[in-house]
């Protein structure tokens, strides 16, 4: 077995009474790449700001590459990379002198072989002279991901790295993660994006501050309560409001020209769904069983949670 990247027990974090972080249990084999999945506000930020020594936990322990968090978070700072969700390029200096910088930083001397690498790497070699303020969305992410890598860390923390990237640049962006995974540095990150966290060897699934699971995404698609079905009609749309709050319609989405709707029983909901489609003179033209997303799973175990709670 792979030994530990990162390791935590109950790791905890509060901001006066607001609860960010609850009892958090991560571990993190080296190597793997590992995705932190949840809302806006759900501690995941919080979460690997702990993890980079940049937040004190308020409780618990934790361990990143050997090291405790509590008495050692400048080796830790020293051993990884953190690319936050604003990366702090210098606008005014160009993508070479963007990277020297970091690399003074990082008290890395001999630089030079390491940024050709990497620029070859990211394909920025062709831009090296041009200025950070004159490059796209995409391409400062790739000079953001370069100056964090500059030190060759063995641990990169990633924050919602994509958000607000064009799928082409995102495309890009996992492609290079997926090299990188190659030469066996391990990538911990966060993202809004369920289909992004599919790619990844485990997902955590995170809501209000807790960690809800934690497995690959093969077994976390297998929490799903219920079944997704999908439904052609000759009218998507009409579909989707007609189908709105019907009981055994729980979820209903709508994807291009095709609805998700997810029920608990499909032998026993689906005729209640045709019927209404029926009655609103919308045809179903085919019908079938659809593996559950990312999304499905979230929305089910979160569901699944907050009725615990009530109960």
């Amino acid at each position: 077995m792979a030994e530990l990247a990162v390791q935590t027990s109950g790791l905890s974090k509060s901001f006066g009474e607001i609860q960010a972080v609850t009892g958090l249990d991560l571990a993190v084999p080296q190597g793997e790449m590992f995705s932190l999945v949840g809302p806006d506000g759900a501690g995941k930020t919080t979460a690997i700001r702990m993890l980079c020594g940049l937040l004190r936990p308020s409780a618990g322990s934790g361990r990143v590459l050997g090291h405790d968090l509590a008495g050692a978070s400048d080796k830790i700072k020293r051993s990884i990379g953190y690319l936050p969700q604003r990366f702090s390029l210098y606008g005014d200096l160009t993508i070479d002198e963007n990277i020297e910088f970091f690399a003074e930083i990082h008290r890395v001397r001999s630089f030079r072989a390491r940024r050709d690498e990497l620029l070859d790497f990211t394909r920025l070699a062709p831009f090296r002279k041009r200025l950070a303020d004159r490059l796209s969305g995409g391409m400062r992410q790739k000079l953001a991901l370069v100056c964090t890598l500059i030190h060759t860390p063995r641990l990169l923390f990633l924050d919602e790295p994509t958000t607000g990237v064009d799928p082409v640049s995102r495309r890009d962006f996992w492609k290079i993660l997926s090299d990188l995974l190659k030469t066996g540095i391990t990538i911990v990150m966060t993202t809004p994006y369920l289909d992004e966290a599919e790619r990844s060897s485990r997902v955590g699934l995170m809501n209000e501050g807790r960690l809800m699971t934690a497995a690959p995404p093969a077994e976390v698609k297998a929490l799903m309560k219920g079944t997704v079905v999908e439904i052609v009609s000759n009218d998507a749309l009409g579909a989707r409001a007609v189908l709105r709050g019907l009981p055994a319609a729980r979820e209903v989405h709508l994807f291009g020209d095709r609805l998700h709707i997810v029920v608990d029983d499909m032998e026993k909901d689906l005729p209640a769904v045709e019927a209404r489609l029926g009655r609103a003179g919308i045809a179903v033209l085919d019908r079938r069983a659809v593996p559950p997303s990312l999304e499905n799973v979230f929305i089910s175990v979160t569901r699944a949670a907050a009725k615990e709670v009530s109960s």
